[in-house]
């Protein structure tokens, strides 16, 4: 039987790979989007159930960011999970108050179009770039974006009163809050209203600014294969 020489070293065992879908903060997203599920399967006739589970899954967005800096889990695949689930949620609002709301129907689909296409043309804008995270933008490019996504006060803030705007003309889309005026679902829209415009505004920043960065790219591109 050969037997290993006794001056020859020890192979230690090789770590074993991280699993990167079982990262804390993607487990959490994965609980977003169950949440997330199960609001819209209540949205149509219990406004309570979904207004609740729709509230957990959003604030379940800024657990997620805290536990991936707290770990240090932060990975591409959680951040795209986490927009994803965002888009898909905010995009789902949007349709049934399209449904509830016909007159303002190409409003809501407008805004529908306005935030997948800002996202999806900056997500992709920093991948050409080489960024490292897509709330990453110098300030050099957009002094508007560098802060929106370098402040987490003011992004929490900005996407709350976005989210809490949508929720509240969902819940006046029900005639048990619509009522009356001085109802908390008014309330919260008058307040929220101002932020969520601001939004909107963001987004076409963001949607401006990274088609002016593809086209630098593109330029920069044919230069180099001219």
């Amino acid at each position: 039987m050969p037997t290993r020489p006794p001056n020859s070293p020890v192979k230690s065992a090789e770590p074993r790979p991280e699993n990167i879908f079982l990262f804390i903060p993607n487990l959490i997203g994965y609980s977003r989007i169950l949440l997330a599920g199960a609001s819209l399967y209540y949205m149509s006739y219990h406004p309570h159930y979904c207004t609740i589970l729709y509230s957990f899954s959003c604030l379940l967005d800024a657990l997620d960011g805290y536990a991936a800096r707290k770990f240090s889990q932060s990975t591409k695949f959680g951040a795209v999970l986490d927009m994803v689930t965002d888009r898909c949620t905010t995009s789902c609002l949007l349709c049934f108050l399209s449904s509830a709301y016909p007159k303002w129907a190409i409003l809501f689909q407008g805004l529908i179009s306005l935030d997948l296409a800002s996202h999806y043309m900056h997500m992709y804008a920093s991948l050409d770039r080489g960024a490292g995270s897509h709330k990453k933008v110098e300030k050099k490019r957009s002094r508007v974006l560098n802060l929106y996504y370098s402040n987490n006060k003011i992004l929490f803030v900005f996407c709350a009163a976005n989210e809490l705007f949508f929720l509240a003309m969902y819940l006046l889309s029900f005639p048990q809050f619509s009522s009356e005026i001085h109802s908390w679902p008014w309330i919260v829209a008058i307040a929220t209203f101002p932020i969520c415009a601001a939004k909107q505004w963001i987004n076409v920043v963001q949607m401006v600014k990274a088609a002016v960065s593809l086209a630098e790219g593109d330029v920069e591109q044919r230069r180099k294969s001219s």
